[in-house]
């Protein structure tokens, strides 16, 4: 009891110095653990995606087509349990801020393998019969208000013109994990578009999404896929649909990096922070750790005292970034990531990370102190005018 009462007396002598310190670790890891949720977010939709679906597209690039007959073709292979189409559609909405992703399909087939999108089965069947009709995930229909029954214009830029979409569903998630920010319409609702306008390019879809019946034979099937299609005018790459959306987080993954690195030298910046005010507490209070020497308390429990002392207002920054850094994300998010991230939640592994790096900071700030007052003669330490 002396021992804990003494720590705290002298981690909050100061009161100005500790207030400021534990302030500099709170702003410190809570800038950590939103960069490392930046990173997180990035990666949220490939580590939702499923282990039984495959992506097909053109070996050359995504830009180039794949014939439609295709799918019967692949579907025909081996372990293929369902093959649907898939098309980029790039359109503007209100204005280029507005974005959202949208997607032509067709649509028994593509929902029949995305068995966690779940439909209102009145809606469902509204959405089918209508050639202009478009599903919008629950995320994007909260963010934009769509709602059903909404006349929705876009302007088409990789397909050119004014078009014009019926609300007829909003789908939901099958759980929290499920991100729905999609807008799905009919494919065939473009592909006549396409007949009419240029007809050489009707008839091919930008992927084809493959349901495997065995997970563990995808990579068996993709390559059966690639293999059939090997020597034709358009070659596949098949991967895995973790994968293929990994490949569009490549595109920006020195981003990546980079914001990944600065959560980290915001910690090394804060324990030079930490460090530097336990070196200068430990020097005003040399004279006091020489006199406890002289009533017979040892080097170890001089040492012990200012690494309680260092671990103290350590955990207490480390406590406090904890419980707010949660509240600070969602507000983050409120304000200005919905229309960047379609999930954007601190983990558990993110704030043990936090948590971890303040008893880190803590433990390693009072390495130089310890040392020094250990070391100190009492003679010397008497002598010392902090």
């Amino acid at each position: 009891m002396f021992f804990l009462k003494l720590v705290l007396r002298n981690a909050f002598r100061a009161r100005l110095r500790a207030a400021l310190t534990v302030l500099g670790l709170v702003i410190a890891l809570v800038a950590f653990g939103l960069l490392q949720t930046v990173v997180t977010a990035w990666y949220a939709g490939s580590e939702a995606a499923s282990a039984s679906r495959l992506v097909a597209r053109n070996s050359i690039s995504l830009v180039f087509p794949l014939p439609l007959y295709y799918r019967e073709k692949i579907l025909a292979l081996s372990g293929v349990r369902g093959v649907a189409v898939s098309n980029w559609f790039g359109g503007i909405w209100r204005d280029e801020k507005s974005f959202f992703a949208q997607f032509a399909v067709d649509v028994p087939n593509f929902f029949a393998l995305y068995p966690e999108f779940r439909f209102n089965p009145g809606e469902w069947q509204d959405f089918l019969r209508d050639r202009q009709g478009a599903a919008v995930g629950r995320q994007l229909a909260d963010l934009y208000g769509f709602k059903v029954g909404d006349r929705v214009p876009i302007r088409g830029t990789i397909y050119p013109g004014n078009w014009e979409f019926n609300v007829r569903a909003i789908y939901d998630g099958r759980d929290e994990a499920t991100i729905t920010r999609q807008f799905y319409f009919h494919y065939d609702y473009l592909n006549e578009y396409v007949k009419q306008r240029f007809p050489r390019s009707a008839n091919n879809a930008g992927v084809f999404v493959i349901d495997v019946d065995d997970p563990a034979r995808a990579a068996d099937v993709a390559r059966a896929i690639d293999a059939e299609f090997a020597n034709s005018l358009a070659a596949t790459l098949t991967e895995t649909e973790k994968a293929f959306q990994l490949s569009f987080v490549a595109m920006v993954d020195t981003i990546i990096q980079v914001i990944s690195g600065v959560s980290f030298i915001v910690i090394v910046i804060i324990f030079a922070v930490a460090a530097n005010t336990m070196a200068m507490t430990a020097r005003e209070r040399l004279a006091e750790y020489a006199t406890l020497k002289a009533l017979g308390f040892g080097p170890a429990f001089v040492a012990r005292l200012i690494l309680a002392e260092s671990v103290t207002l350590a955990a207490l920054g480390g406590a406090l970034a904890v419980a707010v850094t949660p509240g600070i994300a969602q507000g983050f998010w409120n304000a200005v990531g919905k229309t960047v991230f379609a999930r954007f939640e601190v983990a558990p592994a993110t704030l043990l990370a936090q948590a971890a790096a303040a008893l880190a900071v803590g433990l390693l700030a009072a390495l130089v102190p310890m040392a020094r007052s250990a070391r100190v003669k009492i003679v010397d330490g008497l002598r010392h005018v902090g």
